[in-house]
């Protein structure tokens, strides 16, 4: 009968690929480098492939197999932790450790709730956070690094599965003395002569640049920044307008200049926002736990306290396609 792989030779396996050599992953382990190495040894003669590449200079790199076998590791691991806890409360408790994902703009203004009440509505989960960008988050979630993901319902790959909390809509942010910042809401096409600060990451730059394009704009676009602060700073210095999703309580920048953000006349699109997971997979209790409480923690109007991240919401649970 064949030698089955052991959950130990898995962990040996992932920890050395994160770690980069046999000797960090011995440390992170508590293990001799030795059983390290021996044990991701018997793993490999049991799968029949190599899995490490080993040099003294180089550290440690996955072969092809290797790089397909790791996120099926890390999921076994994830999910012998949940069988575990679920034995310890007869298949009761979420508890465990619990990585979400958060789209680099967003982060701010939802994580610092999330991470400070969740925790008290379930107390026996560890939550923690990766941020990064759309096909990031997304990369993230197919190798087993997170678990879930807040992210734009926009240009979701195959193989994620995105299910909407709340839908928004984007404004205009303008100097305090800039022509239109006297307006009560500003039509697209009265931007056509002025210059733009874009916010250039993906899919805001998308976003934007199709918004614009269907009010028949075409942007004069004088700075690019991945930096939201950056286009809130250089728009309060006068430099252009901007198009924004994410709107910070204080009209101000950081150098403590004055912006005035103003509503879009125009019927602009929505864009979802929402929680995204692998597809096929089974969320663990806690990932459910947590997606039930971010359903009720956005589930209010635009604005309020529930939905304190949204700007406009709606109805709307589509997700936004824009053109390739």
């Amino acid at each position: 009968m064949p030698e089955r792989m052991s959950l130990r030779q898995l962990d040996y396996f992932v920890t050395a690929a994160e770690a980069g050599t046999m000797t960090g992953a011995a440390q992170r382990l508590y293990v001799s480098q030795s059983a390290v190495s021996a044990g991701i040894g018997e793993l490999e003669h049991q799968l029949g492939v190599q899995l490490l590449i080993r040099a003294k200079a180089k550290g440690l790199t996955l072969t092809t197999a290797g790089r397909l076998f790791l996120p099926e590791a890390r999921a076994l691991l994830a999910r012998s932790e949940e069988l575990r806890a679920g034995m310890r409360e007869v298949g009761q408790t979420t508890a465990g450790r619990l990585v979400v994902g958060c789209f680099t703009t967003l982060a701010p203004f939802l994580l610092p709730r999330l991470l400070e009440e969740f925790p008290a509505a379930c107390p026996d989960v560890t939550l923690d956070f990766l941020e990064g960008s759309l096909n990031e988050l997304q990369h993230l979630l197919r190798e087993g690094r997170c678990e879930l993901a807040l992210l734009y319902g926009v240009d979701i790959e195959p193989g994620i599965v995105f299910d909407r909390l709340y839908s928004t809509v984007p404004h205009v942010l303008l100097p305090r003395e800039h022509p239109l910042a006297g307006r009560e809401v500003v039509r697209l096409a009265d931007l056509a002569d002025h210059d733009m600060i874009m916010l250039d990451v993906p899919p805001s730059r998308r976003y934007f640049s199709e918004v614009l394009a269907d009010a028949g704009v075409s942007p004069v676009v004088r700075h690019r920044t991945e930096s939201f602060e950056l286009v809130r700073s250089l728009v309060a210095r006068g430099a252009g307008y901007s198009l924004l999703i994410q709107r910070p309580v204080p009209d101000v920048s950081y150098e403590g200049r004055a912006v005035r953000m103003r509503p879009i006349a125009d019927d602009v699109a929505p864009l979802p926002v929402g929680l995204a997971r692998p597809s096929g997979t089974l969320p663990t209790r806690r990932a459910a736990a947590f997606a039930s409480f971010c359903r009720a923690v956005f589930a209010g109007p635009p604005g309020a306290e529930g939905g304190g991240a949204a700007e406009a919401g709606g109805p709307q649970g589509h997700v936004a396609k824009l053109p390739a």
